[in-house]
Protein backbone atom coordinates (compact mmCIF):
# COMPACT_ATOMS: atom_id res chain seq x y z
CA UNK A 1 0.00 0.00 0.00
CA UNK A 2 1.29 3.46 -0.81
CA UNK A 3 1.93 6.09 1.81
CA UNK A 4 -1.35 7.49 3.14
CA UNK A 5 -1.77 11.19 2.51
CA UNK A 6 -2.25 13.35 5.61
CA UNK A 7 -5.22 15.69 5.59
CA UNK A 8 -5.39 19.28 6.81
CA UNK A 9 -7.37 19.40 10.11
CA UNK A 10 -9.05 22.61 8.93
CA UNK A 11 -10.48 20.75 5.93
CA UNK A 12 -11.18 17.29 7.38
CA UNK A 13 -11.92 15.71 10.73
CA UNK A 14 -9.82 12.70 9.66
CA UNK A 15 -6.05 12.50 9.87
CA UNK A 16 -5.57 10.56 6.66
CA UNK A 17 -7.33 9.80 3.38
CA UNK A 18 -7.56 6.14 4.40
CA UNK A 19 -9.48 7.08 7.54
CA UNK A 20 -11.82 9.32 5.54
CA UNK A 21 -12.41 6.60 2.94
CA UNK A 22 -13.04 3.94 5.60
CA UNK A 23 -15.59 6.18 7.32
CA UNK A 24 -17.26 6.95 3.99
CA UNK A 25 -17.60 3.21 3.23
CA UNK A 26 -19.01 2.55 6.72
CA UNK A 27 -21.46 5.47 6.46
CA UNK A 28 -22.71 4.46 2.99
CA UNK A 29 -23.22 0.89 4.22
CA UNK A 30 -25.32 2.12 7.15
CA UNK A 31 -27.41 4.38 4.91
CA UNK A 32 -28.01 1.59 2.38
CA UNK A 33 -29.08 -0.77 5.17
CA UNK A 34 -31.61 1.81 6.38
CA UNK A 35 -32.93 2.30 2.84
CA UNK A 36 -33.21 -1.47 2.32
CA UNK A 37 -35.00 -2.03 5.64
CA UNK A 38 -36.76 1.14 6.82
CA UNK A 39 -38.64 -0.66 9.62
CA UNK A 40 -41.88 0.77 10.92
CA UNK A 41 -42.67 4.05 9.21
CA UNK A 42 -43.95 6.92 11.37
CA UNK A 43 -46.05 9.74 9.91
CA UNK A 44 -44.30 13.13 9.95
CA UNK A 45 -46.82 14.70 12.36
CA UNK A 46 -46.34 11.89 14.87
CA UNK A 47 -42.56 12.09 14.61
CA UNK A 48 -42.63 15.85 15.18
CA UNK A 49 -44.96 15.42 18.17
CA UNK A 50 -42.47 12.97 19.69
CA UNK A 51 -39.59 15.40 19.09
CA UNK A 52 -41.52 18.29 20.69
CA UNK A 53 -42.37 16.07 23.69
CA UNK A 54 -38.70 15.13 24.11
CA UNK A 55 -37.65 18.79 23.90
CA UNK A 56 -40.25 19.73 26.55
CA UNK A 57 -39.11 16.94 28.91
CA UNK A 58 -35.43 17.86 28.56
CA UNK A 59 -36.17 21.57 29.04
CA UNK A 60 -38.23 20.77 32.15
CA UNK A 61 -35.37 18.70 33.63
CA UNK A 62 -32.89 21.48 32.86
CA UNK A 63 -35.00 24.18 34.54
Amino acid sequence: MSEDKKLDPIVSEFETEAQAEAYDRWFRTKIQAAIDNPGKLIPHDEAMARVRDTIRRVAKKSA
